[in-house]
């Protein structure tokens, strides 16, 4: 098993490095097709999982991209280095970038999974988001988290993949999740009631009709703001859209975040899903 690891690491290796020689790409963007090792995180052959992951999962690539365009949140660099290091102990290799340069067909080729990490605003132009949608249409996978819900208002195809766009937010405070869901691996840790503090999310519409709703908010538990969206306020969720797996949560705005254990859980169970290692029911 080990031999068929590294034969297969080796072989991405060998198509990553023809992509940048037939794109022309700088040498300069060459991390963002095949990264020095440096800029990957990953566990050796047959490492244990670590402490935020319970089970092994076949190992996969996942490129972390950041761009911003509005609002730049400050958890960004902590945010990467959380997920970093989660590939590190279960065995996934993490690439974070900002150039949307590698969103094209052989840019994105390696990758299992494509991690909207807080982008805002307007990152990928029409030859982009045209790689990025064949992408998902070939099988790919999506993770946003927080403000990938804040990104890209003028392309229709984004929001349905995302599911739902962001509207606004109250102040950081505690507030209390229900979570609807306990076979989902990015929520099957959780309790019912889970206990946070986080900027949360309204969004413009609800997704409930078009996803699979893992978490809701209880709006009781906290002020939501003039935004309210009332009884029924998703903030995780998963679905299949368009041929690729798309994931999604609202949490992530702080620093903190990325400290707490299952949040960090809820996060590795959501990359692991979307990359289509790990079984999910998002229908």
């Amino acid at each position: 098993m080990r031999n068929v690891q590294r034969t297969r690491r080796m072989l991405r290796s060998v198509i990553a490095a023809a992509a940048v020689t037939a794109l022309g790409i700088p040498a300069a963007l060459a991390a963002a097709v095949e990264p020095p090792a440096s800029a990957v995180q990953g566990a050796p052959d047959g490492a244990a999982a670590g402490s935020a992951g319970d089970t092994a999962a076949e190992p996969f690539d996942a490129l972390v991209f950041s761009k911003t365009a509005a609002f730049r949140h400050g958890s960004i660099p902590v945010g990467i280095e959380a997920i970093s290091q989660l590939g590190a102990e279960n065995g996934f290799t993490v690439t974070a970038t900002e150039d949307a340069r590698v969103f094209s067909q052989r840019g994105l080729a390696r990758y299992e999974v494509v991690v909207f990490l807080s982008t805002t605003g307007d990152v990928l132009n029409a030859r982009q988001q045209a790689a990025f949608e064949r992408y998902i249409q070939r099988g790919g996978g999506y993770a946003g988290i927080h403000a990938a819900s804040d990104t890209e208002y003028d392309w229709p195809w984004y929001g349905e993949l995302v599911g739902a766009y962001f509207s606004g937010h109250p102040a950081i405070q505690d507030a209390t999740i229900d979570v609807e869901d306990h076979t989902h691996a990015s929520t099957a840790h959780l309790p019912d009631r889970w206990e946070r503090r986080d900027e949360w999310y309204n969004f413009r519409s609800n997704p409930r009709d078009d996803v699979h709703v893992l978490a809701s908010l209880d709006e009781d538990s906290y002020d939501p703001g003039s935004g309210a969206m009332g009884d029924d306020h998703p903030t995780a969720w998963c679905h299949v859209y368009d041929g690729g797996r798309s994931w999604y949560t609202g949490g992530g705005h702080t620093n903190e975040s990325y400290a707490e254990p299952a949040f960090l859980q809820h996060l590795l169970g959501g990359i692991r899903t979307a990359s289509g290692v790990v079984d999910s029911d998002c229908t």
